[in-house]
């Protein structure tokens, strides 16, 4: 018996919805089991009939995220910075605010640095390349170095850099030490590190703290634990004329910005604030 999309969608909408999740992820699965690039061409086919084929893999899609599989991870894909990214579950799914890191992170630059000089970037915490692979691709002065400890999250930002075409240098490694094993001396140094409290993680939704890798997600008993390592190493490896950008989470800018006060005397330190208004990311200009 065949079904037209329209109604196929409608109950995978109930269904979410029904088990607590989000309806519109019926939309985006629907889009994946059907090859669809656009919404657009998703809605011109409602009234197309769904073989039983493609019905019966939206059921299973469907099932998956009930059970607490991120839409992400089902169908490997999310969008960052109007590029489309490769996931798994080796990574993080790269989230909206971490968009607003990289794009301030991107002006910084432009305000501190000229249009012929080359600029180092160090992206620490690899997971998709989100950060490290956009910065890339939008300023062509930066050469740019990305690290992570994990090697299967290196394989799958390694995949996005080569498809999006950017230009980065991977490096398996734990924070700075590589930079500081090389006595390499870096512009500029961003991060969205693991910042979630342990007490925290345990009431997050099963989707993320189930699903996702712990290692991208738990920042230690208070979530300051990589903010403190970095105050330690990022001193043995900044220029004296250097930008430092971090994401935080929310409620954690005023401690990390004055954690990087007492590390760099003398420099400009501010807390910026999401689109939604949260205290989301730390800066630091240095040898203004």
């Amino acid at each position: 018996m065949s079904t037209k999309i329209h109604e196929a969608l409608a109950w995978a909408s109930s269904f979410l919805a029904d088990n607590g999740r989000e309806a519109f992820a019926a939309e985006i699965l629907m889009r994946h089991v059907l090859g669809c690039v656009s919404r657009t061409e998703m809605l011109m086919r409602l009234h197309d009939q769904m073989d039983d084929e493609m019905y019966q893999q939206l059921k299973a899609a469907v099932e998956r995220h009930v059970e607490g599989e991120p839409v992400q991870y089902i169908t490997g894909k999310e969008e960052f910075y109007g590029r489309t990214f490769s996931v798994n579950k080796e990574v993080l799914i790269p989230r909206p605010e971490t968009e607003e890191l990289v794009e301030h992170t991107l002006a910084l630059i432009s305000e501190h640095f000229g249009d012929d000089e080359t600029v180092s970037v160090a992206d620490i915490g690899t997971g998709s390349g989100a950060i490290s692979v956009t910065m890339a691709l939008e300023d062509d002065r930066l050469q740019v170095y990305t690290v992570d400890i994990a090697e299967e999250s290196i394989e799958v930002a390694k995949g996005n850099a080569e498809r999006l075409g950017a230009e980065v240098e991977f490096i398996l490694g734990d924070l700075l030490q590589p930079f500081m094993e090389m006595h390499m001396k870096l512009d500029v140094v961003v991060s969205n590190p693991p910042y979630i409290p342990d007490h925290e993680i345990e009431v997050l939704d099963t989707i993320v703290k189930d699903r996702e890798p712990m290692r991208a997600l738990s920042g230690g008993e208070d979530g300051y634990v990589f903010y403190r390592r970095f105050m330690e190493e990022l001193p043995l490896v900044l220029k004296e004329k250097a930008i430092v950008g971090f994401e935080v989470g929310a409620g954690q800018g005023e401690t990390v910005g004055a954690m990087l006060r007492i590390t760099f005397p003398g420099s400009e330190v501010y807390v910026k604030e999401d689109i939604s208004g949260k205290d989301r990311m730390v800066f630091a200009v240095l040898g203004k």
